[in-house]
């Protein structure tokens, strides 16, 4: 029920998701209101085969605190999609509702996997060279040196899960800065960048990068806090349009280009599809006793398709085993290094 259009787009993305998941033995639950499902689901016959409608009159809405949602969110249609994997009647919830109501609702009844501290949602960046993923990207303002690491794992177990083309080839971490050197940045940047170099995980860790190496593709995987990864996917999102409205502009200016643009529409096209948010919908909140991914809350159909894919890659994935390993590493180097410590005193 949640985003800006409610079910006409989830039903529409979930019949699109299941077409472009041939083969996968994918059913769907879907909670809200009944009578306004059913309405879209009548005309999708495949899907109608393979979902089923869970009633709820109670609905979160858009601008409702995360601490209201909390109180009085239980039975709501977002409530009951997180529910349903506690249950195990789902392996995977996707929301294009509250940001802050699906968060603090997952992290109560999920709770965060072992040895994790919070939630991070995470990014599919466009790039040069694929997809980067960037993360954290708002669900946490402030981030000490700990969670920047548990970033990077996350991260890394995500990116292997969802969009690397080669498996057995670990993803490349970079650690974001105001600067590639060793000194520069706050202290918990360096102090993570020091323990992502001494440890002994399972990660291709290359280090500090800028705000420039996102888009280029640089690395797989860049870690921040949510407050500058936040400002900076939305500075992204903000220029992808200026770009798409600025060409848009010049090529009507004359009928010398539009001719132009009739010829090269091919590859203009082409442009605008690498462009569209769609195509990278769906930011999981990572760290959590399931998959839960957020769907952009103004997503079409094709979007939230992509948000679904994403879910069903995740949950089908060894991404929580992986992140897992990773974690016991890191503890174990905590115990050594306290153990020295405490030798040395």
């Amino acid at each position: 029920m949640g985003g800006d259009h409610g079910p006409s787009v989830v039903v529409a993305g979930c019949a699109l998701a299941l077409d472009l998941l041939p083969g996968r033995n994918i059913g769907f639950l879907l909670h809200g209101d009944r009578a306004l499902i059913e309405a879209e689901l009548a005309n999708l016959p495949a899907l109608r085969a393979c979902a089923e409608v869970a009633h709820t009159d109670l609905v979160i809405s858009g601008d409702e605190k995360a601490a209201v949602a909390l109180r009085r969110g239980k039975g709501s249609s977002l409530w009951n999609a997180v529910e349903a994997i506690r249950k195990g009647e789902a392996q995977g919830a996707v929301s294009g509702g509250n940001t802050g109501a699906l968060m603090a609702i997952s992290k109560l009844i999920l709770r965060m996997a072992g040895g994790l501290d919070r939630p991070a949602i995470v990014a599919s960046w466009p790039t040069l060279r694929g997809v980067t993923a960037v993360l954290d990207v708002g669900a946490n303002i402030d981030c000490d040196a700990d969670q920047l690491v548990e970033f990077a794992i996350m991260g890394a177990a995500f990116y292997s899960a969802v969009h690397a083309r080669n498996p057995a080839v670990r993803p490349t971490v970079g650690l974001l800065n105001v600067g590639s050197e060793e000194m520069k940045g706050h202290q918990e940047v360096r102090d993570a960048n020091q323990v992502l170099r001494d440890a002994k995980l399972d990660l291709d860790y290359r280090g500090f990068v800028e705000g420039n190496d996102i888009a280029m593709g640089s690395v797989d995987v860049i870690v921040t806090d949510g407050f500058t990864g936040n400002v900076a996917l939305k500075t992204g999102e903000g220029m992808a349009r200026f770009f798409a409205a600025t060409i848009r502009e010049y090529l009507v200016s004359s009928l010398l280009s539009k001719i132009g643009a009739l010829l090269a529409s091919g590859a203009l096209n082409k442009m605008r599809a690498r462009l569209d948010p769609s195509s990278v919908n769906g930011g999981p909140l990572l760290g959590l006793n399931g998959t839960v991914v957020k769907s952009h809350g103004g997503a079409d159909a094709r979007g939230f398709a992509n948000a679904v894919l994403v879910a069903a890659n995740l949950a089908a994935s060894d991404y929580a085993a992986e992140i897992a390993r990773n974690l016991q590493r890191l503890a174990d180097l905590k115990l050594k290094s306290d153990a020295e410590a405490s030798a040395e005193t």
